[in-house]
């Protein structure tokens, strides 16, 4: 009977060790095939969120208006507005880039009004920009290039600093109907 308690007592410890190295097999067998699996399935591509680009001719927006509305040559349709350039000095011209959007009076470069807590997005050949208080959309209308302005909100009071409806490039503007004040002094 000694023998038989002695043989189950070997049996039983034998038994006891191999269990815990049989579930260590098991887990290590469990974690290469994981290891396997995971090199075979490609990790989930990581999307790129592209930020919307401003135009570049954003950078520096001169303002013009209608001067002859029947014509449909646009450097004869649009130029620039006599008063407004020469006679008032009260037109603003437009600068927008990542960080601000910049009004100066078009007579006084350090006359400005910045406004720098603004988001933009891109539509087709329109560009909104929100401000908590206004959107702002700049479409291009012409290639010449001549693009309008439209301001949805409460109105913008700028002193010295009257927005316009259109705008135009400073390298443009030269290819328009009445480009400068002439002997006017202004």
């Amino acid at each position: 009977m000694k023998k038989i308690m002695i043989s189950f007592s070997v049996m039983i410890v034998l038994l006891a060790s191999c269990s815990p190295a049989t579930e260590k097999k098991a887990d290590k067998a469990d974690s290469v095939n994981s290891e396997n699996t995971d090199a075979a399935v490609p990790a989930p591509a990581k999307i790129a969120v592209t930020q919307p680009e401003l135009p570049a001719d954003f950078s520096a927006l001169v303002p013009i208006d209608v001067l002859d509305a029947k014509s449909k040559e646009v450097y004869e349709k649009y130029g620039i507005e006599f008063s407004g350039n020469c006679y008032s000095c009260d037109l603003a011209s437009l600068s927008v880039t990542k960080d601000k959007i910049r009004w100066t009076n078009v007579c006084d470069e350090k006359d400005i009004f910045d406004i720098r807590d603004f988001s933009f997005s891109n539509e087709g050949n329109r560009t909104v920009l929100k401000t908590p208080e206004r959107t702002y959309m700049i479409t291009q209308i012409d290639k010449a290039p001549v693009y309008e302005l439209v301001v949805e909100g409460p109105k913008l009071e700028l002193k010295n600093k009257r927005l316009s409806k259109y705008f135009t490039t400073p390298k443009a503007l030269p290819l328009f109907k009445e480009h400068d004040c002439g002997d006017f002094e202004g």
